[in-house]
């Protein structure tokens, strides 16, 4: 180990992190390793680390143990490890194997996709009661494991799993969330044959230019088939929010207005624009990146009228959720000839209007509301 973290330091590669073993938590896949070894051989690693680099900064971060929750078995190995580890990493494949048929009707299942919310909670409370100052990371996900599913976890469909999968993490405060992957397998961000980006790129794309790191703390009362999620706006004074429809046949309309705190108040609607009374609300109080505490959002003090906000719909080409097409405001997302990434362009929509989130459909809403956790 000590010659292999000495060579790139010789061809002065620049490495962000060692981690060791892959996989070995808990029971392990295929075999494990009891947590107070890893634990004692982790602590090794970050000597080797430490009197490798003892002249470099920043060093390499040490992570670890890169495999499976277990709520006892990461007790222990964070226990142990105290201060000696920089992230404590998970890996999440949550639908199970990709020769599962029934991988899409997980996908579009709220309750299912609420039960990985138990993992994150856990891992963050098995960090709290520490003494560690490491943080939690995603270090692979790649959602259905041994390659995932042609057609499923390449398509357009995936993108319902994997921004929720996003927005859920940022939630409970994980700071990072490696894909797998960017090429191979049937999960890959990249066509494995043309390289062309698949569905999911421009969905991680997107995020990453308007997803700000301050969390918002997003409740939603009324139907479990939207998903949604608010961030400060990453490069403007805003707000910035993720809704998924993960109904077939119902638009769902939303509408901002103030109150003592501001809200916002959705009707549904199905696909033939009917209706429905007593629109439910979607309360926000403010949840910082850093800190879990809730406090009230105060009202605004400017109205909306004659503010344009910025919408990013997303569907998939023809509404075949197993496409690999996608579609961002009714144009399709596909590389010029050299292989340029196409313009992310928004619609420019009047504030005082409502969204519309269609059926099987992603929207990016970047809101120009100036709040007291964004500024």
């Amino acid at each position: 180990m000590l010659s292999l973290a000495a060579i790139p330091l010789k061809k002065n590669y620049s490495i962000y992190g060692w981690e060791l073993g892959n996989e070995l938590s808990g029971s392990g896949v295929g075999t494990g390793v009891a947590a107070a070894q890893y634990a004692s051989d982790t602590i090794s690693l970050y000597n080797i680390v430490k009197n490798i680099y003892s002249s470099i900064e920043p060093k390499p971060l040490v992570i670890g143990p890169g495999g499976f929750f277990d709520a006892n078995w990461f007790k222990e190995f964070v226990d142990k490890t105290g201060s000696s580890v920089n992230a404590i990493t998970h890996h999440i494949y949550n639908l199970g194997p990709g020769v599962d048929t029934h991988l899409i009707e997980k996908i579009l299942d709220p309750s299912y996709l609420d039960g990985e919310a138990n993992t994150f909670n856990s891992l963050q409370s098995t960090l709290k009661s520490s003494a560690t100052s490491a943080v939690a990371w995603v270090g692979e996900s790649g959602g259905a494991y041994n390659s995932g599913r042609n057609l499923v976890t390449n398509a357009f469909v995936f993108s319902f799993w994997y921004l929720d999968q996003l927005g859920m993490a940022s939630a409970y405060d994980t700071k990072t969330y490696c894909r797998q992957s960017l090429i191979g397998g049937n999960y890959g961000l990249l066509n494995t044959t043309t390289f062309v980006p698949n569905p999911d790129y421009y969905s991680a794309l997107l995020w990453h230019r308007l997803m700000g790191r301050n969390v918002l703390s997003t409740s939603f009362s009324g139907t479990k088939k939207i998903r949604a999620y608010t961030h400060c706006a990453k490069e403007s004074k805003g707000i910035t929010l993720l809704l998924i429809n993960l109904d077939n046949s119902t638009t769902v309309e939303v509408t901002v207005t103030f109150n003592s705190t501001w809200r916002l108040h959705q009707k549904h609607k199905p696909h033939r624009s009917h209706k429905l009374h007593n629109p439910h609300k979607l309360h926000k109080p403010h949840r910082s990146h850093k800190s879990h505490k809730s406090k009230v959002i105060q009202k605004p003090q400017r109205s909306t009228s004659g503010i344009t906000r910025e919408e990013y719909h997303l569907t998939a080409k023809d509404g075949d959720l197993h496409s690999q097409t996608m579609l961002l405001n009714g144009n399709i997302l596909t590389v010029n000839s050299s292989g340029d990434i196409p313009s992310l362009e928004p619609l420019h929509v009047n504030s005082s209007k409502p969204i519309m989130v269609a059926p099987f459909s992603i929207v990016f809403v970047q809101m120009p509301i100036v709040l007291p956790a964004c500024s």
